[in-house]
């Protein structure tokens, strides 16, 4: 008599499948935010238009906030294989040269900001009246001021810093050039195209923080 053999279960095409499945729904999810604002946009518009339904987005996001929060962290990580921050620190570790450090964090801008600053714009406005956005908001700027601290120490102790330029004083500026502010004024209203923005933030940079400049 023949015996069946039950087919092995391929986990790995599932997995690969809610993947594509939850990266149409954040595509969906971005440009409805975008367009709509925090407030309009709903999960049950973000489900249909990504042809899912409303349980598989709560089911992967947990509702509209988590939708923002991984839209952010989506784009902290940037497009390569590797997460945009550990190619930084690797740029920064592997350059001996401050100039090639400082316009390799304005490359790296070009990257980050346009996915980054108009989803951080978005929790901004909607902070004022949702505690969700209000603490990813303190969250998200949080980070970044840390990252920027640990930017600073390192142009610090390889003795890049202009004199008389402390610790605070370097994070500061990091902190400003690296805010979706900047990106929001310059790109988003002005309408520079994103690599003189990125080549602007580089060299800005350099003139504020070197001790030899260009």
């Amino acid at each position: 008599m023949e015996v069946k053999t039950k087919r092995r279960y391929d986990a790995s095409r599932r997995r690969s499948q809610a993947a594509r499945t939850q990266s149409t729904i954040l595509d969906v999810a971005r440009r409805q935010f975008l367009e709509h604002g925090y407030a309009a946009t709903t999960v049950a518009r973000v489900a249909a238009d990504a042809g899912t339904s409303v349980e598989t987005v709560y089911k992967a996001f947990g509702g509209k906030s988590g939708l923002v929060r991984a839209l952010w962290e989506r784009g902290l990580d940037g497009r390569g294989a590797v997460p945009a921050p550990e190619r930084s620190d690797l740029m920064s570790s592997a350059q001996t040269d401050a100039l090639g450090v400082l316009r390799g964090w304005g490359a790296f801008t070009t990257e980050l900001a346009p996915e980054v600053a108009p989803v951080m714009l978005l929790v901004r406005g909607a902070a004022a009246t949702d505690p969700d956005m209000a603490a990813l908001l303190v969250e998200a700027e949080g980070q970044r001021r840390t990252r920027m601290r640990r930017n600073a120490r390192l142009l610090q102790q390889r003795g890049w810093l202009r004199p008389g330029m402390g610790l605070a004083q370097a994070t500061d500026i990091l902190w400003t050039y690296s805010s979706p502010e900047l990106y929001d004024l310059l790109v988003l209203k002005s309408g520079w195209p994103v690599k003189r923005y990125g080549e602007f933030i580089g060299n800005a940079l350099v003139d504020a923080l070197l001790t030899h400049q260009r």
